[in-house]
């Protein structure tokens, strides 16, 4: 079951549904290199993502 209004366009991630729906149960969000805080959005990465089988 797709995570409502969590739009994901990394085709190539396991959780990948169409029309881009995320299909993990849960999305976990981290600021690179740790820490609590991030400025901008290219300092947080998705550790939900998983490669597709």
């Amino acid at each position: 079951m797709a995570l409502s209004g969590v739009k994901c366009l990394v085709s190539n991630c396991n959780y990948w549904e169409q029309g881009n729906q995320c299909d993990a149960s849960a999305i976990e969000v981290n600021v690179d290199g740790g820490g609590r805080e991030a400025i901008k959005s290219d300092q947080t990465n998705c550790r939900t993502f998983k490669p597709a089988k």
